[in-house]
């Protein structure tokens, strides 16, 4: 800070001078630092001399730079860093005059250069980047590429090792998924819509990856519609941040992908839910599992007339009203009670009432539902202590008391262990015993208690690292 300070003074103090820039020039052209210096009446110099003031040096000089360097120092010049000056430049940069210039000279390359100045306001960043030009006969470009790093770097929080991120494309994908600018999240409409892969899914692009931001608004919005991108449409139709209007539009697209996407919006209204309720059944089963669903919209199920494994779905749903769990646990659809039985979200009065109906398979259910009442999980237990299918059902049961676990360990059945493997309940000696079954591995990977620990463990070594 002090020596920013002492270069300002300098120039402010230093009347029809001169400066003596050795190197490449950096962020700005020899026109533009000379400009800046006209602001304090200096002048650029090739050489050092009896006038000069002061000497600016990037890290990097060829060997007469540095001869010349060495002269200035013998003469008794101050030396400063380019980058000191590049930050003094920037500070004096009108926006709306950069990019007037810009425009009018089409000039792609001061774009860059500028989109590469750590110094100037991610405002002013994002409007040059949405005037850049992308090359269009070139996927790949130099200057492309540039563009991209430079983005990258601004905006993704890059660890010292993991500098080799910013060289791929997937890391844009990242960065338009996590991005809460809209001004942003539009100047990244604006790339080449690059396709990225992600494991275990097909194919991803750019714009359907910004569709999904929950943070993109109207502007964004329509700017993506009107590209007429389907997987764009698709990927809309499941943000909740589009608004109803834009949604009711979607709705009259005739593309399955695109309504299971609006079945999964909270966002839709009684409308858009009857008209689903007509698609495919797979959008209907979607529907039916992730849609609030009120006495109203329960209705509306009923007069649909779904079939009976498709109505089942319903029950597995975690949103449902009182009364509609009320009308539900009436229904004599043993798949649909089953699935009310292994919902966490019912009340414990519903799952008292199916316990009552006296079905194994329901009862099986329950078993495994952490918020069965604690009692009915003990009296399950003891009236099914010969059944080993039951015991496997509780094992996985982590509110089942710890003593009972122990007594389930005791066993010595393989089935009954996969559930203990997964019970963040069981203690901690018997989980390092259950280790010890190499069959058992996935399932132990699924107990909360070794997911933290194996957390904390990559997270110490992430840090260890940098």
């Amino acid at each position: 800070m002090i020596k920013k300070q002492m270069l300002l003074e300098l120039l402010e103090q230093s009347d029809r001078k001169k400066v003596l820039i050795l190197g490449k020039k950096g962020l700005f052209d020899h026109k533009e630092i000379g400009r800046f210096f006209k602001l304090y009446t200096l002048e650029l110099t090739d050489v050092p001399c009896s006038d000069t003031v002061a000497i600016i040096e990037p890290p990097k000089l060829n060997p007469m730079e540095e001869m010349m360097s060495e002269e200035a120092y013998e003469m008794g010049m101050p030396s400063y860093n380019l980058v000191e000056l590049e930050e003094l430049i920037s500070k004096t940069i009108d926006d709306d005059s950069l990019l007037m210039a810009i425009r009018l000279g089409n000039d792609q390359d001061r774009i860059i250069r500028m989109l590469g100045n750590p110094h100037i306001s991610d405002e002013l960043f994002v409007r040059l980047l949405q005037i850049y030009r992308w090359d269009e006969e070139e996927d790949d470009s130099k200057d492309d590429r540039n563009v991209i790093l430079h983005t990258l770097r601004r905006y993704v929080d890059i660890k010292p090792n993991e500098e080799d991120l910013l060289q791929t494309y997937l890391t844009l994908r990242r960065l338009a998924t996590e991005a809460i600018d809209p001004a942003l999240l539009m100047a990244l409409i604006g790339f080449h819509n690059f396709e990225f892969l992600v494991r275990g899914k097909e194919k991803v692009t750019l714009r359907e990856t910004i569709a999904r931001n929950r943070y993109i608004d109207s502007a964004v919005i329509t700017k993506l519609l009107s590209l007429r991108d389907r997987r764009a449409d698709i990927a809309l139709a499941g943000n909740p941040a589009v608004s109803l209007e834009v949604l009711k539009k979607l709705i009259q697209k005739s593309d399955n992908n695109l309504h299971k996407a609006l079945a999964t919006n909270p966002n839709i209204d009684n409308m858009i839910f009857k008209t689903l309720l007509a698609c495919q059944s797979t959008t209907v089963e979607i529907l039916l599992l992730k849609q609030h669903i009120s006495r109203g919209r329960y209705d509306m199920v009923v007069s649909a007339e779904l079939d009976a494994d498709i109505m089942a779905t319903m029950a597995a749903n975690e949103q449902l009203d009182n009364n509609v769990q009320e009308l539900l646990v009436k229904s004599d659809n043993i798949l649909l009670l089953e699935y009310l039985a292994l919902n966490d979200t019912m009340q414990s009065e519903t799952l008292i009432v199916l316990y009552k109906k006296e079905i194994i398979s329901i009862h099986m259910c329950l078993a495994k539902n952490y918020q069965t009442p604690k009692d009915l999980l003990l009296y399950l237990y003891l009236r099914y202590k010969n059944n080993k299918d039951m015991l496997a059902a509780l094992a996985y049961n982590s509110s089942l008391p710890q003593s009972k676990l122990v007594e389930l360990y005791g066993v010595g059945d393989f089935e009954i262990n996969k559930g203990l493997a997964t019970n963040k309940n069981l203690p901690r000696d018997l989980i390092e015993y259950l280790k010890l079954d190499h069959r058992l591995q996935n399932h132990l990977a699924e107990n909360e208690v070794l997911i933290k620990e194996y957390e904390k463990v990559f997270d110490y070594d992430a840090r260890a690292i940098i």
